[in-house]
C-alpha cells in the first residue's frame, strides 16, 4: 500500500488546501481593511513600518508583502485596483477559490 500525498488527499476529499484557505482569507481581510476610512486603526496598522530585522536571515516578510504576492497571483498586476469595488473584489476571490488558483505551497 502506497502513502498518499497531501495533494492526492485534497483531490479525493475535494477540500481546498489549508494554504489556499489562508491566502483567500488574507486577501478577503485585506479588501475589508482597504475599504475602511483612513483614520481607522486596522488601516493605520496595516501600513506601519515596524522595522524588524534578523541579522542572520535579513528582513522578515511583512503581512503586506504576502498580500501583494497573493493579489498578484489572483488578479495579475492590476488585481488590487479592484479592491475598492466590493462586488468586483468578491468576484475575483470567488473565481480564485473555484479555480484553485492559490493552491501553490506557501514558503
Amino acid at each position: 500500500m502506497r502513502i498518499l500525498t497531501n495533494k492526492e488527499i485534497y483531490a479525493i476529499v475535494k477540500n481546498p488546501a489549508i494554504t489556499e484557505t489562508i491566502r483567500l482569507n488574507r486577501l478577503r481581510w485585506f479588501g475589508h481593511v482597504q475599504r475602511m476610512e483612513e483614520n481607522r486603526i486596522p488601516k493605520r496598522v496595516l501600513y506601519m513600518n515596524l522595522g524588524t530585522t534578523c541579522l542572520r536571515c535579513g528582513p522578515r516578510n511583512r503581512w503586506q508583502d504576502e498580500v501583494s504576492e497573493d493579489g498578484r497571483i489572483v488578479g495579475g498586476e492590476g488585481g488590487q485596483e479592484k479592491v475598492h469595488n466590493r462586488e468586483e473584489w468578491k468576484k475575483l476571490l470567488r473565481t480564485a477559490r473555484n479555480c484553485h488558483i492559490l493552491h501553490m505551497p506557501m514558503e
